[in-house]
């Protein structure tokens, strides 16, 4: 049980607090608004809606879900390297989200 605790802490750590730091390190100006919108990059997860079960703590969603496949992994890496800001900023989100996801496979 102490370890699942500690693997949600740090899960959703991860997906809050991170970002805001990331945002306010490398976005001084407009921290707030990077912020906001790599917290809506968690919207990737709308993919869960099409498991069954919707949620398993002991799945790995990466590979599993297809907005967290490998394939949708290239695309998020392309569009940090290619994209414009506003996508660079998405990108960055979307590969945060990917990267926690992928520590919860870890545990």
């Amino acid at each position: 049980m102490t370890l699942y605790l500690l693997q949600n802490f740090v899960h959703y750590s991860l997906h809050l607090l991170l970002p805001g730091l990331i945002a306010f390190l490398f976005y001084k100006k407009e921290w707030k608004r990077v912020w906001i919108i790599l917290l809506l990059t968690m919207a990737v997860d709308i993919d869960h809606l099409f498991a069954d079960p919707i949620f398993d703590p002991t799945r790995c969603s990466i590979g599993f879900h297809f907005l967290h496949s490998y394939y949708a992994l290239i695309g998020y890496i392309l569009f940090f390297v290619f994209g414009n800001k506003i996508i660079r900023i998405v990108a960055l989100g979307l590969l945060l989200h990917m990267a926690t996801d992928f520590q919860d496979c870890l545990w």
